[in-house]
């Protein structure tokens, strides 16, 4: 019997990496539903080639120019995720919506799947506690993809946490690494997406050259592993070969190093690492032995080049933190983006946000539900934007 599958986020590069595993082993996957944005090409292609069951269209404009072209087909096409007693539960579900929009799919999917391969941080930043609560009531297993969380895991298996000492999270340093100092305020969005490692989206390669990306997914490891601040550690790691570290307390250090494709941690979780991993990888980077990892770089990380380190230690100094900081950060992304601020000015604006007199009120709610949660967001987005404009004035 096929294994049915689906997939949030279809469109963006965890998507459709998700989608090039299952290609590869098309006798033994059927696809529920998909969802993307608004590639209009692309869902065109995939509701053709996949052939699922639903398919979720975020942009209304999209959803009803596609609604019309495929009216006549079995494909349902949806503007929003409706889970009945007539939806069919998926064996795996790969969570790959970016941002904060990716929490109510996730935990809609929650509902209705086996096992969740969530590669949205965001989701797990701002509302861990709903995702472990309604993957309990559903024993639904929930499996971290990224490259980072996934290694973390595999680590941690067989061990106690009073075995381990420290954690270390390592960060490439994105494509500024060794840029002078004085030229990060005039780099443009075009240079920073451009990562020396790993093929990404616009969003996470932003995150990656401001090292957001690392305090994000520093705040996840203690969300989904338990482990408490003082345990984690944040290295530079230039050739991005190992993906985590840890430090035992007898003395001994245990890493997992892999090629730089998510196609590594995304396929060991589907098929639970019993897989050979060359069915998936074709190219030259494969044929890679031990002697790639001859010459391992790690240093610590330098404050004046990446200042959000500066909040590594407020991270989580109240339980909303956490909420706030990502939704300035997906603000900060987007206004970058968009050219209205310069690229060192993430930690400015950050700083005043968590400065703001309103701050502790919003930052101190623990939110019950999801409602509760964008509130907190839409409070930081609204103030970050209010001190963007003010310095644009």
């Amino acid at each position: 019997m096929k294994k049915i599958v689906s997939v949030l986020g279809s469109t963006g590069s965890i998507g459709l990496n998700a989608i090039n595993i299952f290609k590869k082993k098309k006798n033994i996957f059927k696809y529920n539903l998909l969802s993307a944005n608004k590639n209009y090409n692309l869902i065109c292609k995939q509701i053709d080639s996949l052939k699922p069951k639903t398919f979720v269209i975020n942009d209304y404009k999209i959803f009803i120019k596609i609604k019309k072209k495929y009216k006549n087909k079995k494909v349902k096409i949806l503007n929003e995720i409706k889970l009945n007693k007539n939806f069919h539960k998926s064996d795996i579900t790969v969570a790959a919506i970016p941002g904060i929009a990716g929490l109510l799919p996730t935990i809609s999917m929650i509902k209705k799947s086996k096992k969740i391969l969530i590669a949205n941080k965001e989701s797990i930043i701002c509302g861990w506690n709903l995702i472990k609560k309604e993957a309990k009531k559903n024993k639904t297993i929930i499996v971290p993809v990224d490259s980072e969380h996934f290694s973390i895991m595999k680590l941690m298996e067989n061990l106690d946490q009073s075995q381990i000492k420290k954690v270390y999270l390592t960060a490439s340093g994105g494509p500024f690494l060794n840029y002078k100092l004085s030229k990060l305020k005039n780099v443009k969005p075009n240079e920073a997406i451009k990562h020396p490692k790993w093929k990404m989206g616009k969003k996470i390669s932003i995150d990656s050259a401001t090292l957001m990306n690392k305090m994000l997914e520093l705040i996840e490891a203690q969300k989904l592993f338990s482990i408490t601040k003082d345990k984690i550690e944040i290295l530079i790691h230039p050739q991005s070969l190992v993906h985590a570290v840890i430090e035992l307390n007898n003395g001994i250090y245990k890493f997992i190093s892999h090629e730089t494709t998510m196609l590594i941690p995304l396929s060991n979780a589907i098929f639970d690492g019993n897989l050979r991993i060359d069915d998936f990888i074709k190219t030259k980077k494969s044929k890679k032995n031990l002697s790639s990892i001859n010459d391992l770089n790690f240093h610590k990380v330098d404050i004046k080049r990446f200042p959000t380190f500066r909040l590594k230690d407020r991270l989580i100094e109240h339980v909303s933190t956490p909420i706030i900081i990502n939704a300035a950060n997906e603000i900060l992304v987007d206004q970058y983006l968009d050219k209205k601020i310069p690229f060192n000015s993430f930690f400015k604006y950050l700083s005043l946000v968590m400065k703001d007199r309103n701050y502790r009120k919003y930052a101190i709610k623990e939110p019950k539900n999801i409602s509760q949660i964008y509130l907190i967001d839409k409070w930081s987005r609204e103030i970050t934007l209010k001190y963007i404009r003010k310095k644009n004035a």
